[in-house]
């Protein structure tokens, strides 16, 4: 089964550690911070790039990226700041 918010986080991580020759495989259960190993650069241009990619504003005083996870919980949080489309 596709999931286009899960698959889309994949590939702006993919794009955002592309430049320091990190980019690899990406999977579900990969931690963001600890495991990934973007620096301070990459997270910026990976969150402000989530930001555009599904018209969502991250409040990052409330994320607390230490402690978030796994890609698969990030996509939830997206998942849960993405609005109802409208009838």
């Amino acid at each position: 089964m596709d999931d286009p918010i899960l698959q889309g986080v994949k590939e702006l991580l993919t794009d955002a550690l592309r430049d320091s020759g990190g980019a690899r495989e990406i999977r579900d259960e990969d931690d963001i911070v600890h495991g990934l190993g973007l620096d301070s650069l990459q997270m910026i241009h990976f969150l402000l790039g989530v930001e555009t990619r599904f018209g969502i504003a991250l409040d990052f005083e409330k994320i607390d990226l230490d402690t978030l996870g796994s890609v698969r919980q990030f996509a939830d949080l997206v998942r849960t700041l993405i609005p109802p489309k409208r009838a």
